[in-house]
């Protein structure tokens, strides 16, 4: 089967899409990869690429197209609109003449925010007489009016009318969370072709040995004391100024240290924040590769999961939580809804309301008071769940009976 996955983000992005698509080729899958030029999350074009012109490039076998794209830049709401919308008029003007001439049996698209993304998909898969799956991370329009990005109500409207127009021309919807069911059928107009497809991850991990000297002097650091690790996205609605107030909180208790791994629109912010209260016990050391995380989450005491305590973040699972559960370390779920239920379900760890940074502060100290082999229960339990209901072998291989059982019903339909 050749499939077309369109994502604008991708390798060396990090996001979930990257070790699905890795397993699909390893499962004997041809596709090709449609998207944009890597800028997530500091806003700046990566090393190696521009802005303009396309780009060919192999991801394990797997040919990767890249299109023109404006990077996001950061803190500004007209560079990322500006961003999304380049990405989606590539789709329309030139991913057309890039897949000239090559079959394409099903596209799949990854669809964190913007959903907008899949608008170019939709003629894709009309000019290729192929069905459509849009595999949904966030809930638009919820998650802009959520984040704050858009307030004015004519123009949720309109989103709104192009997330119907969405939903009613995909062939198959999937759902990485099941709270995401009901706010989805609202807008798809067929109920029935929505599924369940959470966020995967390999529950073999890769060698924990750390990729540089620079990720290897943080790996022995993150080991002294107990070190309570947040990997990825510092944005708003990471609720980051939660993890600053409990560390506040914390200060006194000289072996707690707060290990925020990573970059995003509020990470400015955070050292500022974190000079002007002269916390100690908070360390920033910026964005590191994909590869160094698992030696990053080997070395920690616990690993930390928040968002902001706005309704529609409680019905995501934040796709971190997979790889933290196949990590084997204890978590801390300051958030509400769906993800602190895995945990609780899981027994891997501890949760807290979202936004309470007194009660985050506790469940910190609740989690320190524990002995090793309490937390080593903790981190096994959270790894067979992860076996069990996230295993990227099983679910790769669920995503191509969907696919083929599409293709199948096309074919039938047209015969």
């Amino acid at each position: 089967m050749k499939l077309l996955i369109v994502s604008q983000y991708f390798w060396p992005e990090t996001f979930g899409i990257n070790a699905l698509v890795r397993t699909l080729s390893e499962l004997g899958q041809r596709g090709i990869v449609l998207t944009g030029k890597p800028n997530y999350p500091d806003g700046r074009i990566y090393a190696g690429y521009t802005a303009w012109g396309t780009q060919r490039q192999d991801y394990g076998g797997i040919e990767v197209l890249r299109v023109p794209l404006l990077p996001r830049g950061q803190k500004s709401s007209l560079r990322l609109l500006l961003n999304y919308a380049s990405f989606i008029l590539s789709g329309y003007l030139i991913a057309p003449f890039l897949l000239r001439g090559r079959p394409i049996d099903a596209v799949l698209v990854y669809a964190p925010s913007p959903l907008l993304q899949a608008l170019p998909a939709i003629f894709l898969a009309w000019m290729k007489r192929a069905p459509l799956v849009i595999w949904v991370q966030d809930l638009w329009p919820e998650s802009l009016a959520a984040t704050g990005f858009v307030r004015n109500h004519a123009a949720l409207a309109l989103v709104e009318w192009l997330v119907r127009h969405i939903y009613a021309r995909a062939d198959l919807i999937l759902i990485q969370s099941e709270a995401f069911r009901v706010p989805v059928a609202r807008l798809a107009r067929d109920a029935e072709k929505i599924r369940y497809y959470p966020n995967a991850v390999e529950t073999t991990l890769p060698s924990s040995a750390p990729p540089s000297p620079e990720a290897d002097a943080l790996t022995k650091d993150i080991a002294q004391g107990f070190s309570v690790v947040f990997a990825g996205n510092l944005g708003t609605a990471q609720s980051v100024e939660t993890i600053i107030d409990a560390a506040e909180k914390l200060r006194a208790h000289a072996d707690v240290r707060f290990f925020l791994v990573g970059s995003g629109s509020r990470l400015d912010w955070l050292r500022a924040e974190n000079a002007r209260r002269g916390l100690s016990n908070v360390i920033l050391p910026g964005r590191f590769p994909s590869t160094a995380m698992p030696a990053f989450y080997a070395a920690a005491s616990a690993l930390l999961v928040s968002l902001s305590d706005e309704a529609i973040f409680a019905y995501t699972i934040p796709s971190k939580l997979q790889g933290y559960l196949a990590a084997g370390r204890p978590i801390i779920a300051s958030l509400n809804g769906e993800g602190a239920r895995v945990v609780a379900e899981a027994n891997a760890g501890v949760g807290c309301a979202a936004g309470d940074a007194e009660a985050l502060a506790a469940a910190v100290m609740h989690l320190r008071s524990l002995s090793q082999p309490e937390r080593a229960v903790l981190g096994d339990n959270g790894r067979r769940y992860a076996a069990e209901h996230y295993s990227l072998d099983r679910l790769a291989n669920d995503l191509i009976v969907h696919m083929e059982g599409l293709t199948t019903t096309r074919r039938e339909k047209h015969t």
